[in-house]
Order: structure tokens, then sequence, then C-alpha cells
């Protein structure tokens, strides 16, 4: 982190299916080695399965699979005295974005299934439906934050 100042946010232009900043976000997080257009053909293949499988508009479940990975909040370390204490604290809705679309594709690239358009459509159709790894993810962080409640006095 630097100490001079803060580091300018970009603006990311949105996505041209959906007009949506996040999708766009996701997208440039699927790529890799600069090759967005085979990181779009990815994410828009696997909405149209989305709708094949489910019946629902892929946008949507992809929508509602992002809410459901956002966490409300995390464990953080602090140093007081000689001891690190994990402190529970609430997270920013960017920090929650950025967290959610981290975990799934984490949780994507790490699944079974042949074909990364199978794996994504796979788990984001377990996301919306509050399965899979990415909400397990989720889980794990709320279980760390209730078990280090004790420690929320230490709040910065």
């Amino acid at each position: 982190m630097s100490r001079r100042r803060s580091a300018v946010k970009r603006d990311v232009l949105p996505d041209s299916r959906y007009g949506d900043i996040v999708v766009t976000k996701f997208i440039n997080y699927i790529m890799l080695d600069g090759k967005k257009s085979i990181a779009e053909k990815i994410f828009y293949t696997a909405m149209d399965k989305i709708e094949e499988k489910t019946g629902q508009n892929g946008y949507e479940v992809f929508k509602q699979a992002m809410e459901n990975v956002k966490p409300q909040v995390e464990v953080r370390s602090r140093r007081i005295g000689g001891a690190t204490y994990q402190v529970p604290v609430e997270v920013r809705p960017e920090r929650q974005q950025a967290l959610a679309i981290r975990w799934l594709v984490t949780n994507v690239r790490a699944r079974k299934e042949y074909g990364m358009m199978d794996r994504l459509t796979a788990e984001l159709i377990a996301a919306a439906n509050n399965e899979g790894g990415s909400v397990k993810k989720k889980e794990d962080t709320y279980k760390m934050a209730e078990a280090n409640r004790a420690f929320a006095h230490y709040k910065w």
C-alpha cells in the first residue's frame, strides 16, 4: 500500500450484452493472459447454458449468485500488545463485490467438470441456490467472525 497517495479507481466500461459493470469485472477476472474475447465467450456461453438448464434468465441467476456470495462481515488481523486477534469487521460494498467475484472464479477453477463454461454454469447455478464452494467460503467467513465476536471491541 502506497504511503504517498491512495490509488485511483479505474472506471470499467459496461459489457456489450447486459450493459452491466459487474459483468465486465467478472469477465476481466475470468480472463487469462489478456485474452478477453475468450473470457467473454466463456461467460456468455455459460449464461446461455444456464437459461437452457434452469429456464430462468442467465443474467438474473448471475445476479442472485453474486448476492448469495457477498459477505457482510469478515475478520481482519489486529495486533494488540504481543497478541494478534482476528477482529470481525463489516465489509464495504466494493470489497463485497470483489470478494464475491474472486470466490466464484476461484471455485469455478477448482471444480471437476470438463470445460470452463460447464464449470461456470454449475457454480453459478449452485451459488444462486445457496449451495456450492463459494457459498461455503462465505459461511466459513461468517463462522470465523462469529467465533471471534468477543474481540469486536478492538475494531478500528
